[in-house]
């Protein structure tokens, strides 16, 4: 069996931007992205803390340590800039894959720092 889980987040950011005419995607810090195990062209859901908005696209890396998070093209109508945002990335596991499975959280500050990042070991916290 396979099981779609989650493997990294990037918990309370803030969109610093939203740009309607960009072709889509979302631009995120590439050292937020690297502290949440989320790839270039990875697919991300980014849910907004203010209107329960959920949008699924590709993320692209910004400039490492300019706390970019910039919402392109469509969602530009969901997402201001100063949301507060919830950005999850997922994948696919086997029953063997997820016993090993981390789940990276990075905790940001108002200004997308990091703050700290945390690493969840899944099956730990299940027990046997």
């Amino acid at each position: 069996m396979q099981r779609y889980m989650c493997k990294g987040k990037i918990h309370r950011a803030t969109v610093t931007e939203a740009d309607l005419n960009y072709p889509g995607s979302i631009t995120i810090d590439k050292e937020l992205m690297k502290a949440a195990d989320i790839l270039p062209y990875e697919i991300v859901q980014i849910t907004n803390l203010r209107n329960a908005t959920r949008w699924k696209t590709y993320a692209i890396p910004g400039e490492a340590h300019s706390g970019v998070i910039c919402l392109n093209g469509p969602p530009a109508h969901l997402f201001s800039k100063g949301d507060i945002v919830i950005i999850l990335s997922t994948g696919i596991f086997t029953e063997v894959e997820i016993k090993y499975l981390k789940t990276k959280v990075a905790y940001v500050d108002s200004q997308n720092n990091i703050t700290k990042v945390v690493e969840n070991p899944l099956m730990e916290s299940w027990g046997d």
